[in-house]
């Protein structure tokens, strides 16, 4: 679909002066100016609620206000707001997002008509379904279904409408209406979300197809899949008939309006913007376990790692999507530097969901990433019990595995794992990259390290780390002159790497191009690397790489032959 576009709280902040009143609140209107751009939502509605305490009739900060007390959630805040512009006729698309979301929740379907036709508006999809779903809440069906067939007529929309008009007719029982919608047997075809795939799965099961139902879920989302499908298809293959719940009123299908544009925009506008529709869809319907989660990965993008902790902690603990809010939560404590508090979020689930690889997975990739290889290799040793029969997607946890086996100096298993995520995955490049490295730097198997390396070049060919792999294998191979030109790819995909500068000053060095070899190095020591990585550095800019590696016992710089 097109994308959506508008003033989202920072560029409406951004696109107004300071506003001009005698008695403005300047400080509180910076402040929230300022944590306007940074995606300080609480700080924002804080600072302009004190601004607007000094002059209430400035539409610029009821409006800044309206926008930061959306993104919180903060209905009881926002509504007001947006009265307030209403009633001083400077309606926006922001204001009448909130005026018609409270309208629905209060179930005022004859009001949003009747102003939908005076013109509000937010958008022309927002409008056509929201029209729609009105007509279903005044009980006018056939009206409604024509106008979800007008928004399905129109270009760039179709999809919405006919996913709507199959949840509105299955909203009322009519079930074999629904069917033929998600069907496609009148008109188009649906390529459904998962969402879409659970109401469809839910309506067959209501016409006594549960069998249908069963293999559309498997065959859509293959035999491993979260604990709500499979627990879902398992009833259903059961022959047990499941309740029709994704829409169930037409409340709750303006809830679902807001949420399939703010997934269907994740990604495409700005965060900040798709908050506001995911907020809403949250509001109409608290029990939307989607939208609270689609709302806290959100606010996870935003790095407000609080808010977004707070969200993932809604979901209720009897929930199926309990151990993905719990995931969420883990995320969001490492980014905000609670390690702790995160590692115990997931040893807990680890207890309550133990039976769940993803978990385990977590926790090691967590701990992995803390340079705690032998409790991560305890956690992926988990999951891979869990693993009956490997499939390709299980590359990484093999690949994850073999990282911290090699951390731990366990090479022999190290190996194993690295050359069985490539049975499972042959032209994986990070492992393909990661395998040639580790034997480039035990010059060891250097012909089968080239070839893997080289391998990984042609599939991830932007990748400087990759690149930097190729050249300094060139390097320990002798061939200088071609592994410069590795190199100085690999410092122009990641010019701020110290790894990358040291290597290309060393492959400098080896053809005697000594000054330039000198101010990679240097450039090296101001990227910030390792402390022993800063030592050697120094210590070849004070004596030359030749002696460097006389001291370390390591073999002289040797140009290869004719056979390489």
């Amino acid at each position: 679909m097109p994308r959506l576009t508008a003033l989202t709280l920072a560029t409406a902040i951004a696109l107004t002066a300071l506003p001009a009143s005698a008695d403005v609140n300047a400080g509180a209107y910076l402040a929230g100016r300022q944590a306007g751009f940074e995606n300080d939502f609480s700080a924002a509605a804080d600072n302009f609620a004190r601004a607007l305490a000094r002059d209430a009739s400035n539409l610029q900060l009821v409006e800044a206000a309206m926008t930061a007390y959306l993104s919180l959630g903060d209905m009881g805040r926002a509504v007001p707001l947006a009265e307030r512009m209403d009633a001083a006729d400077a309606g926006n698309q922001i204001s009448n997002l909130v005026l018609m979301g409270d309208a629905a929740a209060s179930g005022d379907w004859s009001w949003i008509i009747g102003d939908l036709d005076e013109g509000r508006t937010v958008g022309p999809l927002y409008d056509g379904l929201l029209r729609a779903w009105a007509m279903v809440g005044e009980g006018q069906m056939g009206e409604a279904l024509a106008q979800f067939d007008a928004v399905s007529e129109t270009r760039g929309t179709q999809a919405f409408g006919l996913y709507h008009k199959a949840l509105a007719l299955a909203s009322v029982g009519d079930f074999e209406g629904a069917n033929a919608v998600f069907s496609g047997e009148n008109g188009p075809g649906l390529r459904l979300t998962r969402r879409g795939i659970v109401a469809h799965a839910q309506v067959l099961s209501q016409l006594d197809r549960t069998a249908d139902a069963a293999s559309l879920i498997l065959q859509v989302f293959g035999p491993e899949t979260d604990p709500y499908l499979t627990e879902l298809r398992q009833i259903l293959e059961n022959g047990i008939r499941v309740p029709f719940d994704v829409v169930t009123s037409p409340v709750h299908g303006v809830a679902e309006l807001h949420y399939s544009i703010a997934n269907a925009i994740t990604g495409e506008a700005a965060d900040s913007y798709t908050l506001l529709y995911a907020r809403m869809a949250q509001h109409l319907n608290p029990d939307h376990i989607d939208s609270l989660l689609l709302t806290a990965e959100l606010l996870e993008d935003l790095e407000r790692f609080e808010l977004a902790t707070a969200v993932y902690d809604m979901v209720p603990r009897d929930h199926p999507y309990y151990h993905s809010a719990e995931l969420g939560r883990a995320q969001t404590l490492r980014a905000s530097d609670r390690t702790d508090a995160a590692i115990e979020v997931l040893t807990q689930l680890g207890k309550s969901h133990g039976e769940l690889p993803i978990v385990h997975i977590s926790l090691g990739n967590l701990l992995r990433g803390l340079e705690r290889f032998d409790e991560a290799t305890e956690a992926y040793d988990r999951a891979v019990a869990l693993v009956d029969e490997p499939q390709p997607s299980h590359w990484s946890l093999f690949f994850s595995r073999g990282i911290t086996h090699e951390r731990s100096d366990r090479w022999e298993q190290a190996e194993a794992d690295f050359r069985f995520a490539l049975e499972l995955q042959p032209d994986q490049p990070q492992v393909l990259n990661y395998l040639g490295y580790s034997f480039v730097e035990m010059q060891t198997n250097m012909e089968e390290a080239l070839d893997m390396i080289e391998r990984a070049v042609e599939r991830q060919p932007n990748s400087g780390y990759i690149t930097d792999s190729l050249g300094w294998a060139l390097y320990r191979l002798g061939d200088y002159e071609e592994a410069v030109v590795h190199m100085e790819r690999a410092v122009e995909l990641l010019p701020v790497d110290p790894i990358i500068n040291d290597h290309l000053g060393d492959v400098y060095w080896a053809v005697g191009r000594y000054r330039e070899a000198e101010f990679q190095w240097y450039r090296a020591l101001s990227f910030d690397p390792e402390p022993d990585e800063a030592e050697r550095i120094r210590r070849k800019l004070e004596v030359g790489l030749d002696v460097v590696l006389e001291e370390e016992g390591a073999p002289p710089l040797q140009v290869a032959n004719d056979e390489g």
